[in-house]
Order: structure tokens, then sequence, then C-alpha cells
């Protein structure tokens, strides 16, 4: 097992107003392992309660239909975390993660965690305000689905992600460039879908391929196509 090239937690978002030495009290309690790509970090069965902060690299939730279809829910970077609501709540894993690119993850066991909640008030803040910004998105997906055709829904996810990358002059780059499949399956649609929207909205102007990125050239356009629906 290779050792994780990055063993602190300086780049966690929700513990940025920890001081060194507060943040280093919690760090020496961590375990840290290094994950390969498409190597299993959470097994939705799992029993264990750990939280996991991201050093570096990627990860996707995803959830499994009783026929085995794999829908993909979230893609989480450097500098998130996950696991925390069954540490919060003690209840079993809500779903799979699995690592996407060579990931550098720390484990806290949830009496550490729950530690670093009730001491610092403001950690408690930050882990609320990202358990909101997860009930938003679950919400709006869940409208997506119900209410929306299959482009639509696309259109959805392209926006989802633009969002993240949103420059100015109406441009966003979304970096690296989507996977049809990976689409396709948060978007419950297929590949053949996926592509044929890319190229449809290619062939408008909204958005461009380049070397390793989507780049979206009328950001407005391409949310228009999306809220006149909803």
């Amino acid at each position: 097992m290779s050792v994780p090239q990055i063993q602190n937690l300086s780049n966690i978002k929700i513990l940025a107003s920890l001081t060194p030495e507060q943040r280093r009290d919690f760090e020496v309690s961590c375990r840290w392992k290094r994950f390969a790509p498409d190597e299993l970090v959470i097994d939705q069965s799992a029993i264990s309660r750990d939280v996991y902060f991201i050093a570096r690299g990627r990860v996707r939730v995803v959830n499994f239909t009783v026929t085995g279809k794999e829908v993909a829910l979230d893609d989480l970077g450097a500098g998130t975390l996950f696991g925390e609501l069954a540490a919060i709540d003690s209840k079993p894993r809500s779903s799979t993660v699995v690592a996407v690119e060579d990931s550098d993850i720390a484990k806290m066991a949830p009496e550490r965690f729950l530690k670093l909640m009730r001491t610092y008030p403001t950690i408690s803040l930050e882990v609320m305000k990202n358990l909101t910004s997860v009930i938003r998105t679950s919400t709006e997906r869940i409208v997506d689905l119900s209410t929306l055709g299959a482009n639509n829904r696309v259109h959805g996810e392209l926006l989802r992600q633009a969002r993240s990358g949103r420059l100015e002059n109406n441009v966003a780059v979304i970096r690296p460039i989507p996977v049809h499949g990976e689409m396709a399956s948060r978007a419950s649609t297929t590949r053949e879908t996926v592509a044929r929207v890319i190229s449809e909205l290619t062939r408008k102007g909204i958005v461009k391929r380049e070397r390793d990125a989507l780049v979206v050239t009328d950001f407005a356009q391409l949310e228009s196509l999306v809220e006149d629906v909803r």
C-alpha cells in the first residue's frame, strides 16, 4: 500500500477556522490511506461510522437500484468530507463511495468528529451548511427526475457541473470533461442521449470541447434551457 503524499488536514474547508495547533490535535488521531481509482472507500452495507476527509483526489458517491443499476449522486474533491451522517445519527451508511482518482484520505473516528463539533461551534455550523447544500441539491435532482424529459435532465446535469466552474463573461468551464456514462447515470438516461444532447448544444454554440475541458460558452442560455422547462 502506497503512502499518502498528504497527511494533514490543512486544506479541509470546514476546518479553516482552526489554528494549526488546534487542527493538529485531531490530525494525530486520524488514520491515513491512499485509494486507487475505482477502489471502494465505503460500502453502503458497512456498519462503520467513521468520517472521511479528502486531502487529495476525488471520490464518487453512488447508490444502486434493486436491479443493480448504479446511480451516481455526487463527486467530492479535495478539501471536502463525507460519512458524517452515520457519525451524527448512528444509523447505517446511506451510500457507497468509490475513489475516482488516486486519493489521500484521512479517516476519523465518530467520537473524535463529534468532539470536534462540540468543541468548536464554527465547525458545527460548517457541517450544517454542508448538509443544507446536500439537501438543496437532492431536492433539485428529485424534481428534475420527476418532471423533466431525458434531454432536459442532461441539460440540468450540465448546468449543475457548470455552476462550480463559472467564470466571468457568461462562461463556465467543466474540468475534467464529463464522461458520458457518468452523466447518464446522474441524469437517469443513456450514454447515447448524453452524446446527442452535447452534440446538439455544440452545434448551437452553447458548449465547445477543448483538450481537457468542456467549456460552456453561453451559461445564460444553458440556464434558460433548464429553468424555462422547470
